[in-house]
């Protein structure tokens, strides 16, 4: 089994590696990719955002990444989820909040924590009392591992224009759980 580093990335230098990663995860075509790049760049210019990456030892190649930023009521992920947060009397969590944008890691790779070592590792980071994020909303390994980090659902279905699948929005507080699964 290979052996997995996790560090700071300039996501914004190694973008394509990190989208080749997403698509690999996410199953995203040429298009998507595209259209996905220049929004990471976007996000990445925003005041507070960060990422780290998990790279293999043996190749250094990147294996998963995970990205995030202060949450911004003006951005256009929150002009979409706030309804809905407003509908379940939960839009208070577009305050204050660190948003975990994207994570991501591969399929070979999922189930041996480095999902779980990203995300606390970044939210360690945040000053922010609590986070958020958003995910499909079905039983997932990714909402089993939120969960067990203390993220519970504030509204679903949430419905992204142009995404074919509804998504649930999570929060928890901060620092995020280390109890064992």
């Amino acid at each position: 089994m290979e052996n997995v580093v996790v560090g700071p990335c300039a996501l914004s230098e190694h973008v394509d590696e990190a989208l080749g990663v997403q698509a690999v995860a996410f199953g995203l075509g040429p298009e998507e990719v595209a259209i996905r790049r220049q929004i990471v760049l976007r996000h990445l210019a925003c005041r507070g955002a960060r990422a780290l990456a998990a790279h293999s030892t043996s190749d250094g190649r990147m294996v998963g990444f995970v990205y995030g930023l202060p949450n911004d009521r003006a951005h256009w992920w929150s002009s979409v989820v706030q309804p809905y947060l407003r509908a379940q009397g939960n839009d208070g969590w577009l305050d204050d909040s660190f948003v975990i944008t994207e994570l991501h890691v591969l399929p070979d790779f999922q189930s041996r924590g480095i999902g779980r070592r990203l995300i606390t590792e970044i939210t360690d980071t945040a000053t922010e009392p609590r986070s958020i994020l958003s995910a499909i909303d079905g039983e997932s390994p990714a909402r089993h591992l939120y969960r067990a980090l203390g993220y519970r659902d504030l509204a679903r279905p949430v419905h992204f224009p142009s995404a074919p699948r509804p998504y649930a929005v999570m929060g928890a507080p901060l620092p995020l759980s280390r109890r064992p699964e």
